[in-house]
């Protein structure tokens, strides 16, 4: 379903991402971790052309983009095959919950204003927020913000979800309840590419654990052997470190 070939992006003088090569199947959960700085946010908004590679390729379903030829319809095509959970929620202050996730029906999808206020809250009874539609995202918590983002991307049934650090900037309390949504979202089969530091997490929703580092795949496979019995040295002080 998904084909990345040789993805490179660079700031100034240092290779972010060093040509990477990545496949991922439809349906199939795939969880990305290594240190901080070596590449992995980066390649998730590099997908979507959030940040723009300099070199490389990509597939997803139909659609394929040679990076550094890429057109405003190669990139508009790009998103609107993927759905993006950013760490900080990124919701529009001034739209209540149920506006925040129409926002992309509407100006991206071009889908009628009631069709999408019948798609945000079916959406929001599914994220158990339903109650919260007409609340503006100063009035909710970290946790439920962080749902209403994750709902967003729920809506708009894109291809492939790209999940950057969900829990990060939660307080602990709130974590669980994101983590236990990502649960659902995937149980259903979403094709899924997740970057987090939640190992638990990682070893119960991945089909793949993927480690980065220096902006390259050091190593990847099932969780149990990424996690549990890693080759690579660099992995083996990785997962000390985090444990």
């Amino acid at each position: 379903m998904i084909s990345i070939r040789g993805l490179t992006k660079r700031f100034g003088s240092t290779a972010v991402l060093d040509g990477i090569d990545l496949d991922i199947a439809e349906g199939e959960r795939v969880v990305v971790i290594g240190p901080s700085g070596t590449g992995k946010s980066t390649l998730l908004r590099c997908l979507n052309f959030l940040d723009r590679p300099d070199a490389g390729t990509i597939a997803i379903g139909d659609v394929s983009v040679d990076v550094a030829r890429a057109t405003k319809r190669d990139i508009l095509a790009l998103r609107r095959a993927t759905a993006f959970v950013f760490q900080n929620y990124a919701l529009f202050a001034n739209k209540t919950a149920k506006e925040n996730i129409m926002e992309a029906l509407v100006t991206v999808q071009g889908r009628p204003r009631e069709e999408a206020e019948r798609r945000a809250r079916e959406v929001l009874a599914e994220t158990g927020l339903a109650e919260k539609a007409d609340s503006y995202p100063a009035a909710l918590s970290g946790g439920q913000q962080q749902r209403v983002g994750i709902g967003r991307a729920m809506a708009i049934g894109a291809e492939l979800m790209l999940f950057d650090e969900p829990t990060s900037a939660l307080d602990p309390e709130w974590v669980g309840e994101v983590l236990d949504l990502m649960r659902r979202v995937a149980a259903q089969r979403q094709t899924m590419l997740i970057v987090t530091h939640e190992m638990q997490f990682a070893r119960e929703i991945a089909d793949r654990v993927i480690f980065m580092e220096g902006g390259r795949i050091v190593e990847q496979g099932p969780p149990g052997q990424v996690l549990e019995a890693p080759h690579d040295a660099r992995l083996r002080r990785f997962l000390r470190r985090v444990a």
